[in-house]
């Protein structure tokens, strides 16, 4: 009993030394020790703790032996019950809450897709978009990324055609494994593309459309958009043209694609008119061409058809190839007939084929834009030329491009306040409650639960017989 009692006696001066010199000393003593307090225990344990004590008996003497240095340098034990809270790494960010991985992220990238036209009539408008989100891409990525992840833009031709969307959605979904959707081009293309992306559940963010199909009442919970809808931009024109130069209703028409993009402007306009005149009286003359088609003869002969109204004014909404040619074919039948696009025509590519015509095929054409001016000089804008000429030295700043600068800087915005743990649920979260996102624009960027779209402001431009597109006023 009495060796008992000096055992244990001896054991507590062993845990209090341990402290001091760690756990080296005090495992081979508790060897020994655990034998003689357990009667039941088997004689064969006590002979391996006893070979374990002698094979660290020299282990045992050199901490002794370096006693002095060790008490020299105070311990510092942490408190108990005590749990630190680390930030997640960029790998473990990368899994649902449910530790699943989520697709287009890991610990060094996020990858986004865009399905646009990058051949045919309208690629301008594709290759435009892709470099002013590329362009944004790079300024964020050489600062660090996101969170430590690069940002990657993969792209796909559908050449602006619906029949080969689904299959370029398929390819971003399935092959390259994209996060979600940024800057797809066209309305008859996002007839295809969007109900993929919802069947999904794929951010789809950006496009390059003012469709309504894309604005949805409630709007549908994995779109978001930057720019104003054709309805704004086609009610701000007509609005114009009634108030500001005078027309009435009945003297304008409109030239339009003949699919879901040019049903979508000329619904806008039908509902601006209405608005105007109080009831649906009247009808309003629509000029069709084929997309990717430069087949305008059909429109110009309508046009040329007698009626008891005259036509003054023509809303295009086209793609730039087909307006130039609208524009060629009709302006020395009609010197006086104003011609007014939405924004989705590709201003500067607009621009350029008309000058290639002459000068007085330009001057005075219209444009409703989504974005300030190109030319400006606001801090945005500035941002934008700086990025282009970094990393696209040689490239015309262009509207659409600076679109593309824009919806990347507010999807940057919003993977920045989503914080290091991401997937598409919270990511939607975090958009729904941005509000007065200020970029530079002269107007802010907000969405909520049932505002999906960031901006309503139309600007308006007007080409000059230089080709460069100058301020005015709509109202």
């Amino acid at each position: 009993m009495i060796g008992r009692v000096g055992l244990v006696a001896g054991f507590a001066a062993l845990v209090a030394l341990s402290v001091v010199f760690g756990k080296p000393l005090l495992e081979p003593i508790l060897d020994v020790v655990r034998p003689l307090l357990y009667s039941n225990s088997q004689p064969q344990q006590a002979a391996k703790s006893t070979e374990r004590l002698t094979a660290n008996n020299a282990q045992t003497t050199g901490a002794l032996g370096s006693s002095t240095a060790l008490v020299a340098a105070p311990t510092v034990v942490p408190a108990p019950n005590v749990q630190v809270r680390q930030a997640p790494t960029a790998q473990q960010a990368s899994l649902t809450p449910t530790g699943a991985p989520v697709r287009g992220v890991t610990d060094s990238e996020i990858r986004f897709g865009i399905s646009a036209p990058f051949t045919g009539p309208a690629k301008e408008l594709g290759q435009n978009m892709k470099l002013g989100i590329e362009a944004a891409f790079n300024v964020a990525n050489a600062n660090g990324g996101v969170y430590g992840r690069q940002l990657r833009l993969i792209s796909v031709d559908d050449g602006y055609e619906p029949s080969r969307t689904a299959a370029a959605m398929k390819e971003l979904y399935e092959g390259d494994q994209v996060f979600g959707l940024i800057g797809n081009v066209g309305t008859p293309t996002a007839v295809v593309a969007l109900p993929y992306a919802l069947n999904h559940k794929m951010l789809f963010f950006g496009a390059f459309t003012g469709a309504g199909l894309l604005r949805s009442d409630p709007p549908d919970r994995y779109v978001f958009n930057y720019r104003a809808s054709y309805a704004e931009e086609t009610a701000a024109v007509v609005n114009y043209l009634v108030k500001v130069r005078r027309l009435s209703p009945e003297q304008i028409a409109v030239f339009a694609q003949q699919d879901a993009y040019g049903d979508a402007g000329f619904a806008g306009v039908e509902k601006a008119v209405r608005a105007l005149r109080g009831s649906n009286d009247g009808t309003i003359l629509r000029l069709n061409y084929q997309r990717n088609t430069l087949d305008v003869e059909d429109a110009v002969n309508q046009l040329q058809q007698k009626r008891r109204v005259p036509i003054k004014a023509v809303i295009m909404v086209p793609t730039y190839r087909a307006a130039a040619r609208f524009i060629e074919k009709t302006r020395d039948l009609y010197p006086d007939m104003i011609y007014t696009s939405v924004s989705f025509v590709g201003s500067t590519a607009l621009a350029d084929e008309l000058m290639l015509l002459g000068k007085r095929y330009a001057t005075g054409v219209i444009v409703t834009q989504v974005v300030p001016a190109v030319d400006g000089h606001s801090s945005l804008v500035l941002d934008y030329k700086s990025a282009l000429a970094k990393y696209a030295p040689g490239v015309t700043p262009d509207y659409v491009s600076l679109e593309g600068f824009i919806d990347a800087n507010v999807l940057i915005a919003a993977l920045q306040r989503n914080g290091a743990q991401l997937d598409t649920e919270r990511l939607v979260v975090t958009f729904e409650s941005m509000r007065d996102l200020d970029i530079g624009l002269g107007t802010a960027v907000g969405f909520s639960r049932s505002e999906h779209q960031g901006v309503h402001k139309v600007w308006g431009t007007q080409l000059d017989a230089d080709g460069h597109y100058q301020p005015i006023d709509l109202q």
